[in-house]
């Protein structure tokens, strides 16, 4: 008699999608962890008898996915959420945001902001989020206590704010981030420059040579309205993104957020250069920015990922949420009722995430040897039945209350929907007290 071999844990689940390959649904399938990675995926019945475990689920009426990724955040602005809503971008940013980041943020600010966020993301199954804000050593200390995965942007600005005052001070702190936290096992970084609007073309250069020898992805918003197009044209007699080609930075680890203006032959260098988009619908359709062409990218073998950009533009980070928003708006802008179908959206929100990052070698897909970032959304709520296709019941009907247990490099964040080592009342107390003070200065 054979036996049973020892693992960290079991998961038992009436279906796994693991998203490679593609559009595959395995009906009752087990998941064997060991050290924070997937050994192995094989049917229930033979995982009961080759592996036993101390830790051991059965989710019978679950779909098992892969960590969702949220590949563009600002997430300490959850504390401005709905502190200026129903208003364009430009007067969004700078009549209200722009001022009220001036007068609040700072290491502590940033702290909890990214606490909440990170509360709100695990228990909606995000895994992983890609980040773009001030004080990012502050999100970098957060994502780290709590387990969550993160990408930690080197922000680049051209005026100066309470975190640096010049391009060469923004990126000397980057480069000292970068530094501090590379062999970090959840945390990576990332170069970004705010937008092509607000980087000019020296500290660009300086991050193209710097980025030949680092390798890192480079995240930026561009081409969000069509007014940042055309002021953009009118300053430097060049679309944004013919301008940041010129100098060099689209390629394969340049990651455009929002592209919500594009012509054919944009999209089409896109792919020549194959460069990675982030779609962010949500806020795109709040701000009323305009309309990402996702079909067409798709179409032309681009690389588009999902973000919910911040809560105080979105105004929540709900990955779940996102992929139906996505594949419902592409479906009108399209005409095509093909055009995002619900597999793919999963996709972008998982492995085309990771692909965006540099990270696929380690999550965004259920196989041995990646990372354990797993989620479980129980689907038998009435308004999830009935089941035919898990993949459309997960994207149309679940939202994220369904979300019931999520684990990170095998570690549980969250177990029977409650979040693991974050205190929802204390972190209550400290947003109740930040938004006292927001709305004493307001």
């Amino acid at each position: 008699m054979t036996t049973a071999q020892p693992v960290d844990t079991l998961i038992h689940a009436r279906w796994i999608i693991p998203v490679e390959p593609d559009d595959t649904v395995l009906e009752h399938h087990s998941i064997a962890i060991q050290n924070g990675r997937i050994h192995d995926i094989l049917p229930s019945q033979t995982a009961r008898t080759r592996y036993r475990s101390a830790n051991e689920h059965t989710l019978t009426t679950h779909v098992l996915i892969p960590g969702l990724i949220n590949a563009h955040t600002h997430a300490a602005m959850t504390l401005f959420r709905g502190l200026a809503d129903d208003l364009p971008l430009m007067d969004w940013l700078q009549h209200h945001i722009w001022p009220a980041e001036a007068k609040w943020v700072s290491p502590e600010f940033v702290r909890d902001g990214t606490m909440l966020a990170v509360a709100e993301m695990l228990r909606g199954g995000t895994t992983c989020f890609n980040d773009m804000y001030f004080f990012p050593e502050a999100t970098a200390l957060v994502a780290r206590d709590l387990g969550i995965r993160a990408v930690i942007g080197l922000i680049v600005l051209d005026f100066p704010t309470a975190y640096a005052q010049s391009p060469d001070e923004y990126l000397d702190k980057g480069l000292r981030l970068h530094d501090a936290w590379r062999h970090e096992p959840l945390i990576t970084t990332a170069f970004a420059p705010h937008a092509p609007y607000s980087v000019s073309d020296t500290p660009l250069r300086h991050l193209r040579t710097l980025n030949n020898e680092l390798n890192l992805p480079l995240h930026m918003h561009v081409h969000e309205t069509a007014h940042e197009v055309e002021e953009q044209k009118s300053r430097t007699g060049q679309r944004p993104l013919a301008r940041l080609d010129a100098l060099d930075l689209v390629d394969p680890a340049f990651v455009a957020v929002h592209m919500t203006q594009l012509t054919d032959l944009e999209i089409a260098r896109l792919a020549e250069l194959r460069a990675n988009v982030v779609h962010c619908p949500e806020s795109n359709l709040k701000l009323a920015s305009g309309f990402c062409p996702v079909h067409k990218l798709l179409s032309a073998g681009i690389n588009v990922a999902l973000g919910t950009d911040g809560a105080a533009s979105n105004n929540d980070l709900d990955m779940l949420g996102e992929m139906r928003t996505a594949a419902l708006l592409a479906k009108a802008v399209s005409g095509e009722a093909t055009a995002l179908p619900a597999h793919t959206a999963l996709r972008m929100a998982t492995l085309n995430g990771a692909r965006a990052l540099g990270l696929d070698a380690e999550t965004g897909s259920l196989q041995p040897g990646k990372a354990a970032d797993l989620v479980a959304v129980d689907l038998s709520t009435l308004a999830s039945q009935p089941v035919f296709h898990p993949a459309s019941q997960l994207v149309y009907t679940a939202t994220r209350d369904q979300v019931s247990d999520v684990w990170v490099q095998g570690h549980p964040r969250v177990r029977n929907s409650r979040l693991i080592d974050i205190d929802p009342a204390g972190l209550l107390q400290k947003v109740t007290a930040w938004r006292e003070r927001l709305a004493e200065r307001a």
